[in-house]
């Protein structure tokens, strides 16, 4: 029996890397997960990979950017489960022309709604059904770059991931009397399908030494499977191998 036995988990951006490795996590540990993204094929693969693993899934596509999509998803969820314990409110997107010469108003738009207004959508869903089953388990992707603006992730990724970590900060401030706990995961660079969305592409060998998706799902299982009393406010993984930094020690040898 695993250490989410009985729990229910709801993983946005589930389709595909973070959101996908987390949930598998989640599943071998006993949770039952519901899977929400915009797709619903990749949902399905993830779904069919829980199952693999022996866990339950059930998948729920939704455009997380809309409030009264998220709400449904919240709304099904408290209707069937009863409960929610476990939010990892993993859901983001970049583009391409994120510097400040090409950034466009449309562009910003989709960048601060693909991953801050849906943070917060997801989170002020859920909290009331947490509240009413005696606490839950929040736990946002955020980035480096949401510790450190980033000309790499571009202005906008930077501010909405600061966001991010900021909400996750006031969540614990204001629901911890209520058994309520929010970490958020700032991870570094990933291999995860986002990067296909660098202005300069990466390589296969750049992506192998990079973080894994494994690597962040384990830390999110692990954090969803800390007891009530305790939580980790923040957290950031990177790659032992850090593009930055080596790019730095270059820089100081030439």
């Amino acid at each position: 029996m695993g250490s989410l036995t009985g729990k229910v988990a709801w993983v946005t951006g589930a389709g595909s890397g973070i959101g996908q490795a987390a949930a598998v996590a989640l599943a071998k540990e006993g949770a039952t997960v519901v899977l929400t993204g915009r797709r619903k094929a990749p949902l399905a693969a993830t779904a069919a990979m829980v199952k693999k693993a022996g866990g339950r899934a059930e998948v729920k596509p939704a455009d997380l950017m809309k409030a009264s999509a998220v709400n449904k998803v919240a709304a099904d969820i408290g209707k069937k489960y009863r409960r929610l314990d476990i939010l990892v409110n993993n859901a983001g997107l970049n583009i391409l022309d994120r510097s400040w010469a090409k950034l466009s108003a449309k562009g910003v738009d989709e960048v601060v709604h693909g991953n801050l207004s849906s943070a917060f959508y997801c989170t002020a869903a859920v909290l009331p059904l947490m509240r009413k089953s005696g606490g839950g388990v929040l736990i946002h992707t955020s980035s480096v770059a949401g510790k450190v603006p980033s000309l790499l992730s571009g202005p906008a990724y930077s501010a909405a991931k600061h966001g991010v970590v900021a909400m996750s900060h006031t969540i614990n401030m204001e629901e911890c009397v209520n058994n309520i706990r929010s970490c958020v995961v700032c991870p570094g660079e990933v291999a995860t399908p986002i990067l296909d969305k660098r202005p300069v592409p990466i390589t296969k060998a750049e992506r192998a030494r990079m973080a894994q998706s494994e690597d962040v799902g384990d830390l999110i299982r692990y954090i969803a499977c800390l007891p009530p009393h305790i939580v980790i406010n923040e957290v950031m993984i990177n790659p032992t191998w850090n593009r930055g930094y080596v790019a730095s020690l270059k820089r100081g040898k030439s």
